[in-house]
């Protein structure tokens, strides 16, 4: 099994429509279509679907090592509004311990325009996962 693969059952990221376009140690990138379920009240993307991409590009980046990995804290800034659209998340996994991972995030629209960044420190666990942690 790869990382990928592994990825590949997350149910709501996958419900969200997010794809995953690269990954490495402790990065990753990621993407998601703006679709009408992804859209609030005032006609833009929801910030719980910003949360939503960040969170899984995160997940996939602090998971690289093939250690089960839990955000445990994360906030995210949101600057601009999308109606439509591919917005991207890129991870950056800035701090890694063998405990500890901490991880900047910043997501950004289809002409690579700022939308939001998210920052997340995930706590890594004692239990291996199914795929080869990356190099």
């Amino acid at each position: 099994m790869t990382i990928r693969d592994f990825f590949k059952n997350d149910a709501f990221a996958a419900a969200a429509g997010i794809e995953l376009l690269e990954v490495g140690k402790g990065y990753a990138r990621v993407r998601m279509e703006i679709r009408p379920m992804h859209l609030n009240g005032g006609g833009v993307c929801q910030g719980g679907a910003l949360f939503t991409l960040a969170d899984f590009a995160f997940a996939v980046a602090t998971n690289s090592h093939a250690r089960l990995t839990f955000s445990i804290s994360s906030e995210i800034h949101i600057f601009k509004s999308e109606r439509a659209g591919f917005l991207y998340a890129e991870a950056r996994e800035i701090f890694s311990h063998s405990r500890l991972s901490n991880c900047e995030v910043r997501i950004t629209n289809e002409r690579d325009e700022p939308v939001a960044t998210f920052n997340g420190t995930g706590y890594r666990k004692e239990v291996p996962l199914p795929f080869d942690a990356l190099e």
